[in-house]
């Protein structure tokens, strides 16, 4: 199952290291791809093996210090 959010503030490797990590710690996430768009919006894909929720994926990118749009 592949969920697809746009997450703003990103703009190096690192940052896109922080979200990825975050991501990867709700249970159930097995990838998660970012395409860094640095300064802007960048999408991200989340692949879980099951129905993630908004709060949830919203909380995980806030942890790492960014917002999902």
């Amino acid at each position: 199952m592949n969920t697809t959010v746009n997450v703003s503030g990103m703009t190096c490797g690192h940052c896109v290291s922080s979200v990825q990590e975050e991501l990867s710690e709700i249970p159930g996430v097995t990838a998660v791809d970012v395409e860094l768009n640095a300064g802007g919006t960048s999408p991200v894909t989340i692949t879980s093996s099951r129905e993630l929720s908004p709060e949830e994926i919203s909380a995980a990118v806030a942890e790492a210090g960014y917002t999902v749009e």
